[in-house]
C-alpha cells in the first residue's frame, strides 16, 4: 500500500516483474482508498525461494512511496 500517484502501480509491478519474470497479467489487482489518497496493490506470485521473496520485499519497502508491504 502506498500513496496514490500516476507512477506508483507501474513502479511496483516493474519491481515485482524483476523478481518474478513469469508474472501473469491477471496477477495484479488494485483498490484505491475511500478518499483516493492511497492505493492498495495485490500481486499474486509463485515464489521459488525464500531469498526471492526477501529480495522482492527489500526492494519494495525501499521505495519511498510504499507505506507498508506484506
Amino acid at each position: 500500500m502506498g500513496k496514490h500517484s500516476a507512477e506508483f502501480e507501474g513502479t511496483v509491478v516493474s519491481i515485482v516483474r524483476k523478481h518474478c519474470p513469469d508474472l501473469s497479467e491477471g496477477a495484479v489487482t488494485t483498490r484505491p482508498s475511500k478518499g483516493g489518497k492511497y492505493l492498495s496493490i495485490t500481486v499474486t506470485v509463485r515464489a521459488t525461494s525464500k531469498l526471492q521473496l526477501d529480495n522482492l520485499y527489500l526492494e519494495l519497502t525501499a521505495l519511498e512511496e510504499v507505506l507498508w508491504a506484506l
